[in-house]
């Protein structure tokens, strides 16, 4: 069982979550363990950013293109291999291990701050 650090509300408003939508979900064929290379649509405010996700098992790039995820926009990026990572894109691991996608239950515009 881990160990929960406690936060403060203003700890939490910290970090800046939003709904994207994949436009686009490329194999990251020099990745060291399967991954893909997404280019999420966040809305006019962020534009269209990068992220790196080890999401091999449950999806395809094909079923990818069009999803509505969620990310943290406001980590720095960061360099994987070749590729620069612009944001993080949030899941749960399954009883596997393998990366099930944190998503809205509907659609609601691209950019929206979790609150």
């Amino acid at each position: 069982m881990s160990e929960h650090q406690e936060i403060s509300f203003s700890d939490f408003e910290k970090v800046d979550i939003r709904t994207g939508t994949i436009v686009d979900a490329q194999v990251f064929e020099k990745a060291r363990k399967p991954a893909y290379k997404l280019k999420i649509d966040f809305g006019e405010e962020i534009g269209i950013k990068k992220s790196s996700a080890q999401i091999t098992v449950h999806y395809t790039p094909e079923t990818l293109v069009g999803r509505q995820i969620l990310a943290v926009v406001n980590f720095p990026p960061r360099q994987i291999g070749p590729f620069m990572s612009e944001v993080l894109t949030l899941g749960f691991a399954d009883e596997n291990g393998d990366i099930v996608l944190a998503a809205t239950e509907q659609t609601v515009p691209n950019g929206r701050k979790l609150i």
